[in-house]
């Protein structure tokens, strides 16, 4: 079962870890699939991997965290989900509270 914001956060990772996803996908699939993902990028070279957790701004303390356990992979795919789903979450709090307010005079 797909929501509306899990497929925001798929819309995103694909823009962002250039995935290709179906269009349904569960959490755990689109999970699968980064983990995927990451082995490759940090396989090929780790300057990508390393450049797209600084544009994501995951936690260099949490990454670390993770980088010491086992399946590293799935785990760090749930640090960039979560911080996915954190910024979607604030993007939606923002707009609700903070509702655009047309101004006649600055419209083009």
């Amino acid at each position: 079962m797909e929501d509306k914001t899990t497929r925001e956060i798929a819309d995103a990772l694909q823009r962002d870890w250039e995935l290709q996803l179906p269009e349904s996908l569960s959490e755990e699939a689109i999970l699968a699939h980064l983990a995927n993902r990451i082995v490759s990028l940090i396989e090929s070279g780790p300057e990508a991997f390393f450049q797209l957790m600084y544009r994501l701004d995951i936690s260099e303390k949490k990454l670390n965290g993770v980088l010491e356990e086992e399946d590293v992979a799935h785990k760090i795919a749930r640090l960039v989900y979560d911080r996915q789903l954190q910024k979607i979450r604030s993007r939606q709090l923002f707009r609700d509270t903070n509702p655009a307010k047309e101004d006649e005079d600055l419209s083009w």
